[in-house]
């Protein structure tokens, strides 16, 4: 693949071009010229855009796709390319698929589906056998066969001696150990954040403690076992203080926010829109001003789309019946975007995930591999079900304006524009 940016700002503190407007020279994939005007005599594909910006390619760490057993949802063939198109050249798979992603074998079913695709795909194999939260599953095989992670997506280990032994003998193989921030007891089937809202809605709540008390423990086992764990999609402002403090003790841990944890508050619900919800629930503004904070602070390393797709028939029903989760890959960098400085988002969706999942980490110099992502970072307008590429359309930013839109991706010694 072939290819000459033009006028592109370099967006990556790693670069000796770090916030420079530069040309960029890419010949079989790799970077070959950087600098101020190159010429094109080759006749190579030009790319030039409205305020063109350009970092190392995105990584997702919590998308969802279906397949296999949901295909109707997402299949991977396609969910990649919406990845692709919304800047990501990595993600994350999580394990909720039919059959789970429990054995070693599924693992390379979802390598292989992906080998000649633009995003490179990274399964985060299941914690326990059959997501059953009992008995562990094959991890040491699974990580040789392709896994980065382990995890029961959305679900929580309630019993602790098992989270204990997983956190143990993950250290055997430098394994990442995930582990879903819920109380299963204290969160008692509820739907929604505990508010006044709640209890004008009339809807079961599952309040932040919940969520507290699950992180308190594990980061307990932690403290004893040693090992490596990885908290996803925190919510509140007291579980960015246990983080922060667990941090400062030394313990080897990570968390994750989706962004719609970022942007929206559980007001959304009072229209009984199922779209917004999700699993953790929204929260309110304090804890929003808390999650932003921990960013700024360095306690939440990533940020995550916590893409899910899921089919109209489960969404467009009462709201206690809809199943939990919003589409998010397409609405990411536009959302977060907006409460974010951007050099921050981009070290959020590129260095720290990389090095937390043990995955290769380029920058943009001469010699290096294209791994880039092209977008406008200061692109307003409406997000709509136009902008949706995805199969499923249940977007909890659907009517928001979002700020910040995606022209493409390079990476594999391949190119996908939006």
């Amino acid at each position: 693949m072939n290819a000459l940016i033009k006028s592109a700002k370099i967006i990556d503190p790693k670069s000796s071009f770090h916030n420079q407007t530069k040309d960029l020279l890419i010949e079989n994939g790799i970077i070959t010229k950087i600098a101020n005007k190159i010429p094109n005599p080759k006749n190579y594909k030009e790319l030039t855009f409205d305020d063109l910006h350009i970092s190392n390619g995105w990584f997702d760490s919590s998308v969802s796709f279906g397949e296999p057993g949901f295909e109707e949802r997402e299949n991977i063939d396609h969910g990649l390319e919406v990845a692709a198109k919304s800047g990501f050249t990595k993600i994350a798979l999580n394990a909720n698929t039919d059959p789970v992603i429990d054995k070693k074998s599924t693992v390379e079913f979802l390598v292989k589906k992906s080998l000649d695709s633009v995003v490179d795909l990274h399964p985060i194999a299941n914690l326990t056998l059959r997501s059953e939260g009992k008995e562990l599953a094959e991890l040491y095989d699974m990580q040789n066969s392709g896994a980065i992670a382990f995890g029961d997506y959305n679900k929580s280990i309630d019993n602790a001696n098992l989270m204990k032994i997983a956190l143990l003998y993950a250290q055997n193989f430098d394994g990442l150990v995930l582990s879903f921030p819920q109380d299963n007891n204290i969160a008692n089937l509820g739907h929604v954040n505990e508010s006044e809202n709640t209890t004008r809605l009339g809807l079961k709540s599952m309040p932040n403690l919940s969520e507290e008390l699950q992180i308190s423990r594990d980061l307990f086992l932690l403290e004893y076992t040693g090992g490596k764990l990885h908290i996803p999609t925190i919510t509140t402002s007291k579980s960015v203080k246990i983080i922060k403090e667990a941090k400062k003790k030394g313990l080897d841990v990570s968390c994750s926010v989706a962004a719609h944890h970022l942007v929206l508050t559980d007001d959304e619900i009072k229209t009984f829109d199922t779209n917004f919800k999700v699993q953790p629930p929204l929260r309110s503004k304090d804890d929003i001003k808390a999650l932003i904070k921990g960013i700024k602070d360095g306690v939440i390393d990533m940020i995550v789309s916590d893409h899910n797709p899921i089919n109209i028939e489960y969404k467009n029903v009462e709201f206690e019946n809809g199943l939990y989760g919003t589409i998010g890959l397409e609405s990411l960098f536009g959302s977060a975007n907006t409460v974010l400085e951007l050099e921050q988002l981009i070290i959020c969706l590129t260095d720290n995930p990389n090095k937390r999942f043990g995955l290769t980490q380029n920058k943009i110099a001469r010699g290096e591999k294209a791994n880039l992502t092209l977008f406008n970072p200061n692109d307003s307008y409406v997000f709509t079900e136009e902008n949706i590429l995805s199969k499923s359309k249940n977007s909890a930013f659907l009517n928001k304006e979002l700020k910040g839109s995606v022209y493409g991706v390079i990476a594999n010694n391949k190119m996908i524009l939006a």
